[in-house]
C-alpha cells in the first residue's frame, strides 16, 4: 500500500469516527469547536500530546509545532524533487517551494510570539500578529495547489504530493481556530477606534513646516524617526550610506537599476532603507525579498516613474509569477510610482503588482493592467490615493487590506467578458482577511465609457468559500450593475461569503435591487466600523503617518 493511500485511509478514519476516550478529551473537543475541520483538529492535538492538563497556550503551541513539521516536510520533499518539466510546470513547483519556505517562517515567527508571552495567555496584539501569519500560511498552501493545477501538474503524480495533501489539512487551520478562540474572540483590542475627527493627514506645507524642507538635504517625505537617524549620521549631512540611495537611468544616482538598489539594502534591518527612483521607465522584474525589511520606494510621480513588465499566463507564466513587481519583505512602502503589466486583455491573467508584505502601504501609486492587475496576496496592507485599472477580477487575493481614497477604474475588456472589481480569496472562516474599500471612487476608465452597456460590471464575486469584501462611504458610478455582485458558479459560497455595503453614494449605490444572497449585507454603522483602518488592519499602530496619511475610522 503506497503512502498516499495510507494517508487517505487515515483521513477517512479520523473524519468518520466518533470522539473516543483514548484519543480525545473534553478540553481538546472544546478547543476545536470552531475549527473548519473539527475532527482533524481534535485528532492532531490528541496524537501530539494534547490533553486536559494543557492550558490554551500549550494547546496552541502543540498545534503550531505540528503545522511547522508538516510544512518542513513539504519543503524538504520539494527540494529533493528532480523531475523534468516544462516552463510553467517548473514555475509552479518553484512557487510551491517559495511559498512553503515563507510558511515555515510564518509558523516559526508565530511560535516565537507565543513563547514570548509571559503567562498562560497571549497579549491581544501578539495574537493578531499570529492570526495574520497563520492566515498567510493557509493562503500560501492554497496558492501552491492552484499553481500546480494551473500548470496541469497533478499533485498525486509528483514525489512531494503526499506531503502537500497532508499539509493541506493541517497547516494553519487548527492553529487559526485555537488562536482566535483563546486569544482574540471577545477581547479588547487595547486601542480606541478613531473617527473622522482623528485623521492623520498632512499637507505638503504642514509636513515641511514640521520636518524641514528639501533644502536641508533630507527628503521631505521621510518620517520624523527616519529624519532623526539621517541627521545623526556621520557628518550630519542627511545622507546616511545604506539608508538613502538614488536610482537614475542616466547614471547620475547611486545605481542605474532598482534591482541593484534593492540588493544593496541590508538584510533584516529594523531601519528604513529609502530608494529614490528618478523619472523613467524601468523594465525590470523585481521582488523585494523576504529578508529585505522596511524598504521604502519613492518615485517622481504617477506615470513619471514607471516599473513595467509584460508576463502573462498565456505566455507560460503562472499567475503568481507573472507580476512585474512583487513585495514580500515586511514593512514595504511605495509612493509616487506606477506599476504596470502591458500584456493586454488578450493575454488573460497578467499581474502588475503582487504584495505579500506584512504591514505594507502604497501612497499615490498607479497600478495598471487588465485581468488580475493587483494581487493583494496575503498579510496586512494599505492603499491610499492610488489609481487601479483592470477588467476581470482585477483586485484579488487574500490579504487583510484597506483601500482608502483610491480610484478604481474598470477598463474595456475583451468581447464577451464582464468586469469584476474584487474577487476575494478567503478559504477559512477564522482567517482575519478580506477587502475593505473605503471612501473610494468606483467608476469606468475613459475607454469603457462609450461602450459601457456592452460590458456588465460588478463589485465582486466569491472566488473562495468565505470570500469577504465591503464597500463603505464610496462613490459607485453607473457602471455598476443593479444586482451589484455576481455569482462565481451556481450557489457556491452564497451563504458563507460576507459582502457588505455601507453609506455609499452615486448612481450605482442603490441597494434595492441587490442580490438576495444570505451572505450579502446592507451594513449598519457598527458593522462598518469593523472594516476601518483602525479596526480591520490596526493601521493606527503601524502605518507611518509621516509618509502615508490615513483616516483610522469612518468619515
Amino acid at each position: 500500500m503506497d503512502s498516499m493511500l495510507r494517508f487517505l485511509i487515515l483521513l477517512l478514519f479520523v473524519f468518520s469516527c466518533e470522539s473516543r476516550g483514548d484519543h480525545q478529551n473534553n478540553d481538546v473537543n472544546s478547543a476545536c469547536e470552531d475549527a473548519s475541520n473539527r475532527k482533524f483538529c481534535e485528532w492532531s492535538l490528541s496524537e501530539n500530546g494534547g490533553s486536559s492538563q494543557n492550558d490554551p497556550k500549550d494547546l496552541s503551541e502543540i498545534a503550531l509545532r505540528f503545522s511547522l513539521r508538516q510544512a518542513k516536510l513539504v519543503q524538504d520533499s520539494i527540494s529533493g524533487d528532480s523531475s523534468s518539466r516544462g516552463q510553467m510546470q517548473s514555475q509552479a513547483v518553484e512557487d510551491c517551494s517559495f511559498l512553503y519556505n515563507l510558511t515555515a517562517d510564518y509558523l516559526s515567527a508565530s511560535l516565537i510570539k507565543l513563547a514570548n508571552s509571559t503567562n498562560t495567555t497571549v497579549e491581544w496584539r501578539s495574537a493578531v500578529y499570529i492570526q495574520s501569519y497563520l492566515s498567510a500560511a493557509l493562503t500560501n498552501q492554497v496558492t501552491c495547489l492552484e499553481g500546480l493545477s494551473q500548470a496541469n501538474v497533478n499533485p498525486c503524480s509528483v514525489s512531494f504530493g503526499n506531503y502537500i495533501f497532508n499539509a493541506s489539512y493541517s497547516v494553519g487551520r487548527s492553529s487559526l481556530a485555537l488562536n482566535k478562540k483563546f486569544f482574540i474572540a471577545g477581547k479588547d483590542p487595547g486601542h480606541r477606534e478613531r473617527n473622522g475627527h482623528n485623521r492623520l493627514l498632512l499637507s505638503d506645507d504642514d509636513f515641511l513646516s514640521q520636518y524641514g524642507s528639501l533644502d536641508d538635504g533630507i527628503p521631505s517625505w521621510l518620517s520624523r524617526a527616519d529624519r532623526r537617524r539621517l541627521l545623526q549620521s556621520p557628518g550630519g549631512d542627511g545622507v546616511l550610506v545604506g539608508e538613502y540611495v538614488t536610482v537614475a537611468k542616466d547614471g547620475s544616482g547611486n545605481y542605474t537599476t532598482i534591482t541593484d538598489a534593492v540588493n544593496s539594502a541590508p538584510n533584516n534591518s529594523p531601519d528604513r532603507y529609502v530608494i529614490y527612483v528618478t523619472a523613467g521607465v524601468y523594465e525590470e522584474y523585481l521582488q523585494i525579498p523576504k529578508n529585505k525589511y522596511n524598504i521604502m520606494l519613492i518615485g517622481d510621480g504617477i506615470d513619471v516613474t514607471v516599473i513595467t513588465g509584460k508576463r502573462s499566463v498565456m505566455d507560460g507564466w503562472t499567475t503568481f509569477n507573472s507580476a512585474s513587481f512583487a513585495a514580500v519583505g515586511p514593512g514595504f512602502l511605495a509612493r509616487d510610482i506606477t506599476f504596470e503589466n502591458t500584456a493586454g486583455a488578450a493575454k488573460h491573467q497578467a499581474v502588475a503588482l503582487r504584495v505579500g508584505s506584512d504591514l505594507s502601504a502604497f501612497y499615490r501609486c498607479s497600478i495598471k493592467g487588465y485581468q488580475d492587475t493587483l494581487y493583494a496576496h496575503s498579510l496586512r496592507q494599505f492603499y491610499r490615493e492610488c489609481d487601479i485599472y483592470g477588467t476581470v477580477d482585477f483586485i484579488f487575493g487574500n490579504a487583510a487590506v484597506v483601500f482608502q481614497c483610491c480610484n478604481l477604474f474598470a477598463r474595456k475588456p475583451m468581447v464577451g467578458q464582464q468586469n469584476l472589481y474584487t474577487p476575494q480569496g478567503r478559504t477559512d472562516p477564522n482567517q482575519n482577511t478580506g477587502t475593505s474599500i473605503h471612501n473610494c471612487n468606483v467608476t469606468a476608465a475613459p475607454e469603457l465609457v462609450p461602450v459601457i452597456s456592452s460590458f456588465p460590471t460588478y463589485l465582486g464575486r466569491p472566488w473562495k468559500l468565505y470570500s469577504r469584501t465591503v464597500y463603505m462611504q464610496s462613490y459607485l458610478d453607473s457602471v455598476i450593475q443593479p444586482a451589484g455582485w455576481l455569482a462565481w458558479s451556481g450557489n457556491f459560497a452564497l451563504s458563507t461569503l460576507y459582502y457588505g455595503e455601507y453609506g455609499n453614494s452615486g448612481p450605482g449605490a442603490d441597494t434595492s435591487q441587490r442580490v438576495p444572497w444570505s451572505g450579502y449585507h446592507v451594513m449598519n454603522i457598527s458593522d462598518a466600523q469593523n472594516f476601518t483602518v483602525g479596526s480591520f488592519i490596526s493601521g493606527d499602530t503601524w502605518i507611518p503617518f509621516g509618509a502615508v496619511p490615513y483616516d483610522a475610522g469612518l468619515l
